[in-house]
């Protein structure tokens, strides 16, 4: 059975990014980057379906302030 190699060449220094006392290598100044940009989205974007539960919230709302008052099951106004 033979054992498999590593994809990359791990057998040199790694890449890093260096601001004053800050030091990361570069793959993870990636997936931070990445982190931020999904964030951002997440924040600006709308979620799926909220205009359709805003505009069914919106015509509960007409049809609330439409009828004179709420009526029981009975039969009997309130």
């Amino acid at each position: 059975m033979s054992v498999m190699g590593a994809v990359f060449n791990l057998n040199h220094p790694a890449h890093t990014v260096d601001w004053n006392f800050i030091h990361l290598s570069v793959a993870n100044v990636v997936v931070i980057g990445l982190m931020l940009i999904v964030f951002v989205l997440a924040i600006l974007l709308p979620f799926p379906g909220a205009a359709a539960r805003e505009a069914g919230r919106n015509g509960d709302a007409r049809r609330r302030r439409a009828s004179p008052g709420f009526v029981r099951r009975d039969g009997g106004a309130s």
